[in-house]
């Protein structure tokens, strides 16, 4: 694939970079086997049949088949062609629909009373992240690997040449990679009413008045935008992983670094996030619209300890 530039500096790619290659008739291997496998079928049918059922009903049994395999050769949905969709459907339907972190194949202790009627047990809930340590290295089992919050840059705002030097920043950083490093952009709620409230608050405590005034219509602002709209953040998360066999016990929070010094030229705030960061991310990506807790989530390995009763003294 040839790659050509503009005047202004801009690369043209197409947009069908992932599409299978077309081997015959504008079909992909992929069809081209399914419609190969249904012919060797159909005419291993035809032959065992001919002489046993009726020529008419034969031909209809024929043009119906392969108008279903045809379809399913070259038909797709939600993006994947129909054999694949249709495998993921298949799976999906025996899959368990509840799952528990709960070794659900144990022995029951002889002091449970066992349920006398047939009880859906939940199958076990295989979680490809077993432990966040406190520099934000995620245990993934096989590796390591660890997060950089990064914000985004306005490409529209710039000129043709800040462009061109911002992709190729982009670029060199890409090339360099050498294991899975994965982009996540994801779009989650703002808390506007909170702003305003704690912007409400302060407005009182501002030593000028025309200060206290700006704050108070700032927090009105905020909390009528929040009413009549549902504002949205843009979330990117970089997710840098150890490759297989690689040593050192803080190999996934070098290369996070790493990518924190390679994407400084663009222009963006990035910072590799510790173990509470890393945690209340993950529990955001899981589900964006829980409000956050107060005081924010502990690291799985973390012990969670709180203060002892209060004893009362008694006067004599």
């Amino acid at each position: 694939m040839t790659e050509r530039r503009d005047t202004d500096g801009r690369a043209r790619m197409p947009a069908d970079v992932d599409a299978p290659d077309k081997v015959a008739y504008g079909l992909t291997f992929r069809q081209l086997a399914i419609l190969a496998v249904a012919a060797v079928l159909f005419y291993g049918a035809w032959q065992g049949l001919q002489d046993l059922v009726p020529m008419p009903l034969l031909l209809g049994a024929a043009v119906v088949g392969g108008g279903l395999v045809f379809g399913l050769a070259v038909g797709r949905r939600d993006g994947l062609s129909l054999d694949v969709w249709l495998i993921a459907a298949v799976r999906h339907s025996r899959m368990p629909r509840a799952l528990s972190t709960t070794d659900t194949t144990a022995k029951v202790p002889d002091w449970v009373e066992a349920p006398t009627a047939r009880v859906m047990l939940p199958a076990p809930l295989k979680l490809p992240a077993d432990a966040i340590s406190d520099d934000g290295e995620i245990n993934l089992g096989t590796g390591r690997a660890a997060m950089v919050a990064a914000t985004t840059v306005n490409l529209a705002l710039r000129t043709g040449d800040e462009q061109a030097a911002l992709v190729d920043t982009f670029g060199r950083w890409l090339n360099s990679l050498s294991t899975a490093t994965q982009i996540v952009v994801s779009a989650q709620p703002v808390d506007l009413r909170s702003h305003a409230r704690t912007l409400a608050a302060a407005a009182d405590q501002l030593p000028h008045p025309a200060l206290a005034e700006a704050a108070a219509d700032h927090a009105t602002f905020l909390d009528d935008l929040a009413t009549r709209r549902d504002p949205l953040r843009r979330q990117v998360l970089i997710v840098a992983r150890t490759s297989r066999g690689e040593r050192g016990e803080h190999a996934a929070r070098r290369r996070a670094d790493g990518t924190v010094r390679a994407l400084s030229g663009l222009g963006v705030t990035t910072r590799a996030l510790d173990g509470h960061a890393a945690t209340a991310a993950l529990a955001a990506a899981a589900d964006p619209y829980r409000p956050p807790r107060p005081g924010g989530l502990a690291a799985p390995d973390t012990v969670i300890t709180g203060p002892g009763p209060a004893l009362s003294r008694r006067r004599s």
